[in-house]
């Protein structure tokens, strides 16, 4: 279920659906209403009171159609704006703009407000069409609020996708997401609980296999808690959030003690429990895929280095929020990666990547397209100052080794001393530092 709704969350169809129903569920209601104060003999109040059947018909169809109008306009701006980001950030940002609210929210007004015109207009009555003609007054003056409503949606839209296609904008709202994940896999000290330690007499129950190639995207560890709890095993995840696998590899072992029985009456229960708490599909996303969340700001940054763009300070700007980001993770305590149920027993395990392992894939990413670009090498320093100051424990001995080949990728290039001398310094200063 938490998986269905990540994924609907991230679509253009869920929030228009579900304003949708509701539009046409308030047309209803609002002409049944009408009806009910038509037949008491009350019209008092409504700010079209003295409207014709005819005049009623023409409004409602000017504002459906326009509205209708203006929600295809919308729709070809946004998909122009879905392929500009593709090709100037990536193809993997592209979700960004498909889970924004702004655009979301845009468009369910504008097809809702058509629907609910198209409800209501199906209700007026002329003295041609029945014995009595019948106008719903009060919900042809909602209609028009409704217009007057889109009318500044419709400005908001304008001055919202303007401010999407900056980068600056763009590269916050994956800051946003690579912090959220990180706050999610790397809590608080404060915010942990005290975890059994895993056995060491546990051996595997039983294996479960993927029913599908992809990426993991999802693993919901509320429903695989609770599995194992009920039947006393632990759940070790194989496979965690952004790996990829093939259909029929192992991605889940359930582990019991070496004296306790197995219970193959469950087996075939447990497989369906254990595959359907794990979300497969085509791509990765960066719920629970602490990489890929990286990987969202490096892109960025690699994007703005290419040929066709040529913008290092695209890339600068990249690294620095990236380094922000870092710098928080390498504050947190390790990833626990162990999930506790409510009696405080260990139940479910899954090995999540380290700070370093992170630092090292970004750093890549930059040794291979940055070091032609004295800007964005000053930026890379800068983030290799940040992270020493901020790592502790075995994690700055890998630091040293990463420091090292930032440095050999650089001379490689054979820089001017000009440049080449206060780079080495800063290079050889953040060594020294470290253990």
């Amino acid at each position: 279920m938490r998986t269905w709704f990540l994924r609907a969350r991230e679509s253009f169809w869920f929030l228009p659906t579900v304003f949708g129903v509701a539009a046409i569920a308030l047309a209803i209601g609002l002409t049944e209403l009408d009806r009910l104060l038509l037949a008491n003999g009350d019209t008092s109040g409504a700010l079209l009171a003295d409207l014709s059947a005819t005049g009623g018909r023409a409004i409602l169809t000017v504002i459906g159609g326009t509205m209708l109008g203006v929600a295809a306009t919308s729709f070809s701006i946004t998909i122009s704006v879905l392929a500009t980001t593709s090709s100037a950030y990536g193809p993997r940002l592209v979700r960004n703009f498909m889970a924004d609210r702004g655009n979301q929210f845009v468009l369910a007004v504008l097809t809702s407000t058509f629907l609910y015109t198209l409800v209501v207009l199906r209700a007026v009555r002329t003295e041609q069409d029945s014995i009595s003609a019948f106008v719903p007054v009060t919900a042809v003056t909602f209609a028009v609020f409704l217009a007057i409503a889109d009318v500044a949606v419709l400005v908001y839209f304008i001055h919202h996708i303007a401010r999407s296609v900056q980068v600056t904008t763009l590269q916050g709202r994956v800051l946003r997401e690579l912090v959220e994940v990180i706050d999610l896999l790397y809590p608080d000290a404060s915010d942990r609980d005290t975890v059994a330690t895993e056995p060491d007499d546990l051996i595997v129950h039983e294996e479960f296999f993927a029913t599908a190639s992809g990426y993991v995207q999802y693993v919901d560890f509320e429903d695989l808690v609770a599995f194992a709890r009920a039947h006393q095993v632990v759940v070790r995840i194989a496979t965690p959030p952004g790996t990829h696998v093939l259909e029929g590899q192992v991605i889940a072992q359930s582990l019991v003690s070496r004296n306790q029985g197995r219970d193959e009456s469950t087996e075939k229960a447990a497989s369906k429990a254990i595959t359907s708490a794990i979300a497969v599909g085509a791509a990765r996303t960066p719920h629970q895929d602490l990489g890929f969340a990286v990987q969202g700001l490096t892109e960025i940054g690699v994007r703005g280095l290419a040929a066709g763009t040529n913008d290092p300070y695209t890339a600068v700007a990249a690294i620095d929020a990236l380094s922000s980001a870092l710098v928080t993770l390498c504050g947190r305590p390790a990833a626990d990666g162990r999930y506790p149920g409510d009696d405080g027993e260990l139940r479910v395990v899954c090995r999540w990547p380290s700070p370093i392992e992170l630092i090292a894939d970004a750093l890549l990413a930059l040794r291979t397209y940055g070091m032609n670009h004295p800007l964005v090498v000053r930026a890379g320093v800068g983030l290799l100052e940040r992270l020493e100051a901020a790592m502790t424990g075995g994690d700055r001995l890998r630091l040293r080794d990463e420091i090292a080949a930032f440095r050999s990728a650089y001379v490689a290039t054979d820089p001017p001393p000009t440049d080449a001398a206060p780079v080495l310094e800063r290079l050889d200063g953040t060594v020294r530092r470290l253990p």
